[in-house]
């Protein structure tokens, strides 16, 4: 009974968080040549995801007047916020050609990396939930086990993939561009389609 949630789980981890590898891996060029960048990079995304898990687990048991359906699309207006704010800082540090302060300039923090996991997390819950409801608590206990396990498989994932030879490179220079873009556009799609605001 185990080992078949575990391989259901494996799955349906990697169908609805491999979107997660290309805003990780911005997250990894924004943060380059700062120390630490790793460590704070996956305790957000496990802040984001333990979020994501909690809100999931809460509603199939039936607490569902703790996060309304209807509220989810609103989730989108956090990478939207954040987005709107990288891009005011790269407007307001275009002109700055000091290389030493643009890479001063550039940081992580958890807490955005875990707001940005838990915004984006929003159709996880809208799947996570219906598959609570159908399994037993032994085997939703192992759902949550194999996707916290696979949280740090998926930041060493994106990691690999933003310091690869020509990927890194186009990352670092047009980060401060692509960093907002993804941002926003997440944001946007977010809303846009799950219908907030009457959209």
């Amino acid at each position: 009974m185990i080992l078949p949630s575990a391989l259901q789980a494996f799955g349906l981890f990697i169908a609805t968080n491999i979107d997660d590898i290309i805003v990780l891996s911005l997250f990894f060029a924004r943060g380059a040549g700062r120390s630490g960048t790793t460590t704070r990079i996956l305790a957000g995304q496990y802040l984001g995801f333990a979020g994501i898990l909690a809100a999931a687990v809460l509603v199939s048991l039936g607490a569902g007047a703790f996060l309304p359906e209807e509220a989810i699309p609103y989730f989108g207006l956090i990478p939207l916020a954040l987005g709107l704010w990288a891009a005011w800082q790269a407007w307001r540090d275009g002109d700055d050609d000091d290389d030493e302060a643009k890479v001063a300039g550039k940081s992580v923090a958890a807490w955005t990396v875990a707001a940005v996991t838990f915004a984006n997390g929003g159709d996880n819950i809208g799947v996570y939930v219906p598959v609570f409801l159908n399994v037993g608590p032994a085997a939703t206990a192992a759902y949550c086990v194999v996707f916290l396990i696979l949280v740090a498989a998926l930041v060493v994932l994106a990691k690999f993939v933003a310091t690869r030879p020509g990927i890194n490179e186009v990352l670092e220079r047009w980060e401060h561009v692509l960093f907002p873009i993804v941002l926003i556009g997440l944001g946007i799609v977010i809303l846009w389609g799950g219908g907030a605001f009457g959209l």
